[in-house]
């Protein structure tokens, strides 16, 4: 499954290049236009600290919308199919919400990485330790969890209660898969320095992790069509068998050198 998922990924991205690096543009934009007014406060009219944290909480809350907004965009690639920008910019009356919930929990890992866990290494002495491995080992196991975040509301849809609820029945069930492909997305997310974040990107990242949301669910699909079938072997040649033909027999070589596919 995972060499599909990866190729599906890039030939979507590809024949989607401009749409993705149009909603990585928005992203990069927004964010960069709030460090910049938080600059320009600082040096013009110095602030506490706390309202140097509330200006930062409000850039992360405008983003987590932005990206599940962009979210809903991306599925429709996932789909086989493609969206407009008047629709990205109108989902956002039916996102903001699950946007500011998952913008608060990001929030909370920040505040946990850069200053609780920290604090307890500072203390230099074996239980301080050992609080701050447990902190660290919990906050690797919540982003884990909530990679799939936006793809389960754009998706599954539900509340932030349902979709937490989601992500985490998901994770028990494919451990180790969501461990692959947060690996993955780290990766994406560090090739993406070479274009400066514009392919693949904060998109390109949830397309691909839409993708692998989309792939997996139709393993329950199959399961309930096969009730008496092992849930430890999964006949992925089989569960994909309508996605192989949808995706068809495309190449990197046939896209590079089409002449010679």
């Amino acid at each position: 499954m995972t060499g599909f998922l990866l190729k599906k990924t890039f030939f979507d991205l590809w024949d989607n290049a401009f749409r993705i690096a149009l909603l990585n543009i928005g992203f990069i934009a927004s964010f960069a236009v709030f460090m910049l007014l938080n600059r320009l406060l600082e040096m013009f009219s110095p602030l506490p600290v706390a309202v140097l944290g509330l200006f930062f909480l409000l850039t992360v809350l405008w983003c987590s919308v932005y990206l599940a907004a962009a979210a809903i965009c991306v599925k429709n690639i996932s789909d086989y199919s493609r969206f407009g920008f008047n629709e990205f910019f109108g989902v956002f009356r039916t996102v903001w919400k699950t946007g500011v919930v998952f913008g608060i929990f990001f929030c909370a890992g920040a505040l946990l990485f850069t200053f609780i866990i920290p604090f307890y290494l500072l203390l230099d002495n074996a239980p301080g330790l050992v609080a701050a491995a447990l902190l660290f080992w919990t906050l690797v196991l919540l982003t884990t969890v909530f990679q799939y975040f936006f793809a389960v509301r754009a998706r599954l849809g539900g509340t932030a209660f349902k979709i937490i609820k989601k992500c985490f029945l998901l994770f028990i069930d494919n451990p180790f898969f969501f461990i692959g492909t947060m690996l993955l997305a780290l990766l994406f997310i560090i090739l993406s320095a070479v274009t400066a974040f514009l392919l693949p990107g904060p998109a390109g990242v949830l397309l691909f992790l839409d993708e692998a949301l989309r792939l997996r669910l139709l393993k329950y699909d199959w399961l309930e069509q096969n009730g008496d079938a092992s849930r430890r072997y999964i006949p992925w040649n089989t569960v994909l068998a309508e996605e192989y033909e949808k995706t068809g027999r495309r190449t990197v070589r046939g896209l590079l050198f089409p002449w010679k596919d």
